[in-house]
């Protein structure tokens, strides 16, 4: 995801056939939208974001180094 600390909030979860997966749509707090694959966990009306402060829950996106050093921690 390329929207760095901005954040989003799932607005519907639909099959997507040619992916054999479901996605989300993502309403993002400065207009756009996007689509992202869905997570476990994610319903409508759900906050995500990305970025390396998110925390760590259910649709967030941060990246693997951060994940490796709470884990050292």
């Amino acid at each position: 995801r390329n929207k760095k600390d901005v954040v989003g909030i799932v607005a519907s979860v639909e099959y997507d056939p040619n992916r054999n997966a479901y996605i989300c749509l993502i309403n993002y707090v400065d207009g756009e939208k996007k689509h992202i694959l869905h997570t476990r966990g994610v319903g409508i009306g759900d906050t995500v974001v990305s970025g390396p402060e998110a925390s760590i829950s259910s649709g967030n996106a941060l990246p693997l180094r951060k994940l490796y050093a709470l884990k050292r921690a």
